[in-house]
């Protein structure tokens, strides 16, 4: 069995789904720090000029966990990204068929940014048809930290393999894994080129610009910068 853990990303990229896809269980760990200006609270959407940003405007202080992240929500930002996607995606081919969806979501005021990340992260996995199962670090009653962390997960799902992205090299304790038995994969992912809504390629946009473009092929897309 093999589970992937990762932060709740706010409409996050094609790779993020890649890790998930490869995963019979993807973590989604919302009890660490919050990170500012990172990708738990914000992510880009393609333009005509290139790209844009979409924030989710929040009440922080340092130290708090993503958990505790409160929106705020005195800011019309659910309007303005919802016009931006609107703007810039119309003439996508499966804007019709999608749209909807980011409707709904973005009609309902959040409280608390993970509570937001997480249901645009199950509504996205739902879209590609992805079937991995999902859960929640705060919810598992694990107390430790770093890659001890990662380790009382795999042992509480009885997982024999751990998924890490590239960046797991700089800092995590592999010979920890070694020694509990559990092998350490690193997800290695070259981002795939398709056609966009304007000319030339952006890479590493929110994957919906991937869902507007592509459609029901989003995931065999997806999967095509997986390097094995």
């Amino acid at each position: 069995m093999k589970v992937a853990v990762h932060q709740p990303q706010y409409m996050p990229w094609m790779g993020y789904f890649d890790k998930m896809d490869q995963a019979d269980t993807f973590v989604i760990l919302d009890d660490v720090q919050f990170k500012k200006n990172e990708w738990q609270n914000r992510n880009k959407i393609r333009t005509l000029k290139d790209w844009q940003w979409l924030t989710v405007p929040v009440e922080y202080s340092f130290g708090q966990k993503i958990r505790e992240i409160k929106i705020d929500n005195k800011n019309n930002w659910r309007t303005k990204h919802l016009k931006s996607i609107k703007l810039n995606y119309s003439r996508a081919a499966f804007f019709d068929e999608y749209i909807g969806l980011f409707e709904g979501v973005l009609a309902q005021e959040w409280p608390e940014l993970t509570e937001l990340n997480i249901a645009i992260i199950k509504l996205l996995k739902n879209c590609l048809g992805i079937d991995t199962e999902l859960l929640i670090n705060s919810e598992m009653d694990i107390r430790s930290t770093r890659t001890q962390r990662l380790i009382d997960i795999c042992k509480k799902l009885e997982a024999d393999t751990y998924i890490s992205g590239l960046g797991g090299k700089d800092y995590l304790e592999a010979d920890l894994f070694e020694q509990n038995g559990i092998n350490l994969e690193y997800q290695e992912y070259k981002h795939p080129v398709y056609k966009q809504v304007y000319k030339g390629f952006s890479p590493y946009m929110s994957i919906v610009d991937l869902l507007f473009c592509a459609g029901k092929d989003s995931l065999d897309k997806v999967r095509e910068g997986r390097v094995v």
